[in-house]
């Protein structure tokens, strides 16, 4: 990366978030949303404001981490109850499912907005992101809101030095997802079978892994650590069993996680990922 071109994004991005009356970001806690909500937080103050979505798709431990970095970031926080639950559309679970979980978040940002008088929202696309067909990406656009990161030519390296240099502690997190992705494309999308999901990695972190995904398949699990911790799963392998029969697994098998943008097809990237 060329130092010349990173810092030639950066104040591209600061000086477009100075120029905005008041932002409202939509934060997840990931590495891309933390470092847009910390630059508007520089350049608006307190003219800027995180919102992040409370669903039973968001990990409560998720929820925990992301609730202290926006206090770390010195960032006012809004946690918002979205409605895609409501939606069947949502719980239909077809490869459009991200584009109506993200039309719920949109909404519910334009309600915090207008109770707060902010003039824009935005969320935390970057230029990576063009690679694949994302159907939430769809959703903003036609929601006009607004990508800073991305129009400021920022991919996932420089928001990760961005992030390192600021001291943002999220700076190597892996890539995470929303636990609906963990379900197979019409699969309905089932609250019970989310908490299930979400104790199974649960107990397999607490093991010592750092990229996690079960995915459910019904009463078999398929877990998928990083490929440098293949190993260790495998030395582990009984606990491992044991940690996902007490979710309520009764069977499962092991595989390398592979990132979506390394896929050999991108379709269904935001539905598996």
């Amino acid at each position: 990366m060329d130092s010349a071109d990173y810092f030639a994004r950066c104040a591209e991005l600061r000086s477009n978030l100075a120029r905005l009356p008041s932002l409202a970001v939509a934060f997840s806690g990931g590495v891309d949303s933390a470092v847009l909500l910390h630059a508007a937080v520089e350049a608006l103050g307190d003219r800027a404001l995180g919102v992040i979505a409370d669903s039973p798709s968001l990990p409560r431990a998720e929820l925990v981490q992301a609730r202290a970095l926006a206090e770390a970031i010195g960032a006012r926080l809004e946690v918002v109850a979205t409605g895609e639950f409501a939606d069947p559309r949502y719980t239909a679970n077809t490869p459009e499912r991200c584009y109506f979980c993200k039309q719920a978040l949109f909404e519910a940002m334009r309600a915090v907005a207008r109770r707060e008088g902010i003039a824009a929202l935005a969320f935390g696309e970057i230029t990576d992101d063009a690679r694949d067909d994302r159907p939430g990406a769809r959703a903003a656009r036609e929601a006009r809101i607004l990508a800073p990161l991305a129009d400021a030519g920022m991919g996932k390296a420089e928001v990760r030095r961005y992030a390192r240099e600021a001291g943002l502690p999220v700076w190597d997190k892996p890539a995470a997802a929303c636990l609906a992705s963990r379900l197979p494309t019409g699969t309905p999308v089932d609250a019970a079978r989310l908490a299930r999901i979400e104790e199974a990695e649960a107990r397999v972190r607490a093991l010592g892994f750092a990229l996690v995904r079960v995915r459910d398949h019904g009463r078999r699990a398929r877990l998928e650590v990083g490929s440098s911790e293949l190993q260790l799963a495998r030395s582990l392998a009984p606990r491992l069993g044991a940690a996902l029969a007490a979710a309520g697994f009764e069977s499962w098998e092991l595989a390398a996680y592979v990132p979506p943008g390394e896929r050999a097809s991108a379709a269904g990237s935001e539905q598996e990922a």
